[in-house]
């Protein structure tokens, strides 16, 4: 049988999903076994030829090329898998949203004039039709695999979508929130990082986006009773997933 024929795309991100997947070790042999590496710029220097049964694509658009790369890429592809949170939901250059971009440029950069940027980071679903999205900052390998393998199969990835307070119920993880008082978005938070900072007594900070219908105001209300202002919630918030964040809450208000 034919090996699917695999391209891995990086757009405006730091490439930490892309360094997941070459830090995978064993699975990645397996991979390698089951797909055709087409192109993968951070491992290898094939360039760019072709159609491609599968994408994955790492990065938010955050600049007019990039409008015209990822429609360019979704034309070339059968399935698109958008990894990580700049993809998912613009990253931590969504922060630029919220605020002035020539501002940023001015004190970021030495000639400012030489920065051809878009005055917003977005996700990629919000220019072309995306088949899967893998959230995380960076993504969990577990769910990588289990989406390429889910493909080869013919069925839908089970990947788990309920909060990170599972995580934290299954492994004995005195919850933080309660406890201690400290200000954990692990009720809100998609689980995929096994609870790594609650396990190592830190509140979650959100990498894996908001779950789907968690409540985000109900949880911030809490917050504000523990004593922390309306300026420090919207901090907490405003990280990797700032975009998806906010929009929700503005979903859930309306």
């Amino acid at each position: 049988m034919k090996k699917p024929r695999v391209g891995i795309f990086k757009l405006t991100s730091c490439d930490g999903c892309q360094l997941s997947i070459l830090n995978m070790e064993d699975e990645l042999l397996s991979i390698i076994d089951l797909f055709d590496i087409a192109y993968f710029r951070e491992a290898t220097d094939r360039p760019l030829k072709g159609e491609f049964d599968i994408s994955l694509v790492e990065g938010s658009i955050s600049t007019d090329w990039q409008k015209k790369e990822i429609i360019n890429i979704r034309w070339r592809s059968r399935t698109l898998i958008t990894i990580g949170a700049c993809a998912t939901s613009g990253g931590l250059q969504a922060l630029r949203n919220w605020s002035s971009l020539e501002g940023y440029k001015k004190y970021v950069y030495q000639s400012p004039e030489a920065i051809n940027a878009l005055s917003t980071s977005t996700p990629i679903s919000d220019h072309v039709y995306v088949d899967y999205e893998l959230w995380g900052c960076p993504i969990s390998t577990h769910a990588l695999s289990e989406t390429l393998v889910s493909l080869i199969l013919d069925r839908k990835p089970v990947i788990r979508k309920y909060s990170v307070c599972m995580d934290c119920k299954k492994k004995g993880i005195p919850c933080l929130l309660v406890s201690k008082g400290e200000p954990c978005l692990g009720p809100i938070t998609l689980t995929g990082c096994g609870a790594i900072c609650p396990s190592l007594e830190k509140p979650c900070y959100g990498c894996f986006g908001p779950k789907e219908n968690g409540n985000i105001e109900s949880l911030l209300r809490m917050f504000k009773n523990m004593g922390i202002t309306q300026q420090e919630c919207i901090m907490l918030l405003d990280k990797m997933n700032t975009y998806t964040y906010r929009k929700v809450r503005i979903e859930q208000s309306s």
